[in-house]
Formats: C-alpha cells, sequence, structure tokens
C-alpha cells in the first residue's frame, strides 16, 4: 500500500491511516485486548470438552463415580466390613449383589471402594503430572551436563518394566496402605509425561516471544513457567488424565496381587479376595464381575474425557469444527 507523503506523523501505536473511520469522518481507536481471565480460559477449555460427545458420556460416567465416593455411608445399605450375613449368598432384595465368603455385602463394599480408587486416581495422577511438567519443561529448557543427568535418570526410569518395579518396592513397603500404593504408583508413573512435555518445551523454547523474553532479561524459571507452561495446559491436562488412569489400574492390579493392604475394602481387594474365596467355582460370578467392570467404566471415563482435552489443542478433532 502507498502511503501519501502529505500524511501527518503517526503518534500512537497505530497509523491513523490504518485506523477505520466512524460514521462522521473521525477516528475511531480500537479498544485494547488485556489478557483472558483465567476464569475465561478455563470456560472456554470447559466449553470445548462438553462439546465432544465422548468426553460428555466420560464427565457423566466420572461424575457418578465421584459422588459414589463422596457419598458413600448414604448410598451403601450397611457398612464396608459389616460380616453379620449369611456366607456366600445369592443375589437377592436384600443383598443386590450378593454377599462374599465372609459374609459382607458386596453392593455395599463396591460402594465404598469407589473412594479408594477415585482417590488415589486423583491423587497419584496429580503428584505424577506434577513432577513430569517440573522435570519436563526443566529438561526441555536447559542445556549442559544437568540435562544429561536429568536424560539420564528419564530414560532409566522408563526402561524398567512398570508392573515388576512397583511390585519389587511395594514388597519392601508392606503395611504402607493407601499412602504405599500412591507412593510406588507416582514413583514409576512420571516419566513419559516428562518426556512428552520435554518435546514440547523444545519445540516451543524457539519461538519469537521466548526469544524476546531472553533479550528483555528474563529469568529462566519466569521463562518456563510463565511464558512457556500456558502454551501448555491442554497437553498437561491430558498427561493428567492418562497419569489417573495409570493409578487406578496399577492400585487395582497391585491390591489384586495382594500387594499393600488387603483389609482395606477396595475394588482390587474385592478381586483378590473373590479370587482366593474360589468365587467362579462356588457360582459367585458377581464378586468378580461388579468390581471389574467398575474399574473398566472408570478408567474408559478418564480415556474418553481425554477426547475432549484432545480437541483444546487441536481444532481439527473436535467435534463439529467442519472437517
Amino acid at each position: 500500500m502507498t502511503v501519501p507523503a502529505n500524511l501527518p506523523e503517526p503518534t500512537g501505536s497505530t497509523p491513523p491511516y490504518l485506523t477505520p473511520a466512524g460514521a462522521d469522518g473521525s477516528t475511531v481507536v480500537p479498544p485494547a485486548r488485556g489478557p483472558a481471565s483465567p476464569l475465561r480460559v478455563i470456560s472456554r477449555g470447559a466449553s470445548t470438552i462438553w462439546s465432544n460427545k465422548k468426553a460428555r458420556i466420560g464427565v457423566v460416567v466420572l461424575a457418578v463415580f465421584v459422588l459414589m465416593a463422596v457419598f458413600a455411608p448414604l448410598i451403601a445399605p450397611y457398612g464396608a466390613t459389616e460380616n453379620g450375613f449369611g456366607r456366600n449368598q445369592a443375589p437377592s432384595g436384600a443383598h443386590w449383589f450378593g454377599t462374599t465368603a465372609a459374609g459382607e455385602d458386596v453392593f455395599s463394599q463396591v460402594v465404598f471402594g469407589a473412594r479408594i480408587s477415585v482417590l488415589v486416581g486423583f491423587i497419584a495422577g496429580f503428584l505424577s503430572t506434577l513432577i513430569a511438567v517440573v522435570v519436563g519443561l526443566s529438561w526441555g529448557y536447559i542445556r549442559g551436563p544437568l540435562a544429561d543427568v536429568i536424560n539420564f535418570v528419564v530414560n532409566l526410569v522408563l526402561v524398567i518394566p512398570g508392573l515388576p518395579l512397583m511390585i519389587v518396592i511395594a514388597a519392601y513397603l508392606q503395611n504402607g496402605g493407601m499412602t504405599m500404593i500412591i507412593f510406588v504408583v507416582v514413583l514409576t508413573g512420571w516419566a513419559y509425561g516428562a518426556r512428552v512435555l520435554r518435546s514440547q518445551t523444545q519445540s516451543i523454547r524457539g519461538r519469537d516471544f521466548i526469544t524476546a523474553a531472553q533479550f528483555s532479561g528474563d529469568g529462566a524459571a519466569r521463562i518456563v513457567f510463565r511464558e512457556i507452561l500456558p502454551n501448555m495446559t491442554s497437553l498437561i491436562t491430558g498427561s493428567f488424565f492418562g497419569a489417573a488412569t495409570s493409578a487406578i489400574l496399577a492400585e487395582s492390579g497391585l491390591s489384586f496381587l495382594g500387594i499393600g493392604d488387603t483389609t482395606t475394602v477396595s475394588w482390587g481387594s474385592m478381586l483378590f479376595w473373590a479370587s482366593n474365596s474360589n468365587a467362579l467355582l462356588t457360582g459367585q460370578w458377581v464378586l468378580l464381575f461388579a468390581p471389574g467392570l467398575c474399574i473398566a467404566l472408570l478408567a474408559t471415563s478418564l480415556t474418553l474425557i481425554n477426547f475432549g482435552v484432545d480437541g483444546l489443542s487441536n481444532p481439527r478433532l473436535r467435534e463439529g469444527s467442519g472437517r
């Protein structure tokens, strides 16, 4: 575009000949746009996730289990360890899922067992994601010997098979209860997320706004957590749901193997006691089916929510986007 020579020198950030004029010929100054508020960002993200049909199903299923865990004493007709009933009873009006070999109500145990799985999943998922974020972003930004040390540690954790490592660690930390399970799951579950975040950090590190921040004198910590981190929100959210899913399955697997406190009522411990009492041979198939189905549904709900989270970072994956 050719600019006439007799136009006045611009005094603001926007030249007047590039600013649209109002109806009376006056100059219209566009409103300044500040950064979006965190509440608005969260609202947009939730709307994007809810627009995905699979994610909606996942949210509903997850909400059911969360409510079940929170209001377990109100939902369950009996206590989780109340054993004053007949042994190995078939499903009936008094005991919807029957009773165990110890005379405990199976439905009540399923309801109370949701507490352990939901709590372990969210706590272990959060801690694993937190470690992955700190390690992954630092690893992707820094250079030199420290980056090599982090690379060695992460690769070492990734190379060792997860389940055998969890079994070995749990064997030395017996009687630790739920805390031990969370510790073992977090210790073995952060490395993959750290590697994914490191790759994305390296990609963002070379962009112009990072170079501008470096020239302006910002420190490494500020650049990593104020400039790079906000651009990885969807990836971190997806990592959390993935870590929570792995934590739920790991807790169930360890409890099923009898590692940890088997007296605590959880879906994994229910499978452990059902296997020890030969539930299938005695016709008590509900003892295995009910907790197994709950584990599968809870893990699937988190996976379905991840489909909606993917739409935050990749608009092509959003439903109704005109693909």
